[in-house]
């Protein structure tokens, strides 16, 4: 039992501890833009910030889906390869 709750513990602080880092980690993202890109957009009217703002929502829909329906199929099989073999499902050798 109590072997459970270190395991459980340590995950925990584990897990803490990436989404810590994911919070942390954003306003590096920020900055990451190419000054071309930001020179153009702030050079620009806001018709063309609200048509790069939904190019970019656009072109993350097919990514998160693809991520969704990988992450719905790896959970449905989650236990089918690591399920045991019955008895009739062995496969017998025969002898030389």
């Amino acid at each position: 039992m109590k072997e459970f709750i270190k395991e459980n513990s340590l995950r925990f602080v584990a897990v803490a501890c990436i989404v810590l880092l994911a919070l942390a980690l954003p306003p590096l993202a920020y900055s990451q833009g190419c000054s071309l890109c930001y020179t153009q957009a702030a050079s620009a009217g806001a018709r063309l910030i609200r048509a790069l703002k939904s190019g970019i929502f656009v072109l993350i829909i097919p990514p998160l889906s693809l991520l969704g329906l990988f992450a719905r199929l790896t959970y449905l099989r989650r236990n089918y390869f690591g399920s045991s073999p019955s008895a009739d499902d062995s496969v017998t050798d025969p002898a030389p």
